[in-house]
């Protein structure tokens, strides 16, 4: 088994994210989830920090019952940081999270040139958001943020986990 990122360490991050899946594994079957990494027009990264998990991650969230992937992307780049697709986002790789459930996959996608509409500002499940330029990611950044970059760069080839 692979060790667990430095991130899903913590007891409490690892029962909160166990009972969140198995709530999820309940209400929806397989669990499955999209994330996206968002630029804007100067090349930066949108980045979240959440209140329940440490670390900066990149927007995602779960798909619900009867939601497309498109319509779950959509959803949680606005909820969680207020933007907006200005072009067709790009569907880069699907992952197996087996870190989290036996049974959720990562829709992965690739969003150029994304606008906010207004600043996100911190609430109970997002604390801190916002555009990093690549070369000066925040220090807690995700050892999952910092590959999926590193895939998305041509540096790495894509892993089949997330």
């Amino acid at each position: 088994m692979t060790e667990a990122p430095p991130e899903m360490r913590s007891w409490k991050t690892r029962l909160v994210t166990r009972l969140m899946h198995g709530y999820f594994a309940f209400a929806r079957g397989m669990t499955m989830g999209v994330r996206a990494a968002c630029f804007d027009d100067k090349g930066r990264i949108f980045l979240v920090r959440h209140s329940y998990v440490p670390g900066w991650h990149m927007p995602g969230g779960g798909l619900e019952r009867r939601e497309t992937a498109f319509a779950a992307l959509v959803k949680e780049l606005r909820e969680e940081g207020n933007l907006e697709l200005t072009d067709p986002p790009e569907l880069f790789h699907v992952y197996f999270n087996r870190l989290t459930s036996k049974r959720d996959h990562v829709l992965f996608y690739r969003c150029r040139n994304v606008r906010q509409t207004v600043p996100r500002k911190p609430d109970l499940e997002i604390v801190e958001a916002g555009f990093f330029a690549l070369d000066d990611l925040p220090k807690d950044t995700t050892a999952a943020t910092h590959r999926r970059l590193a895939e998305l760069s041509g540096n790495l080839p894509p892993a089949d986990f997330w």
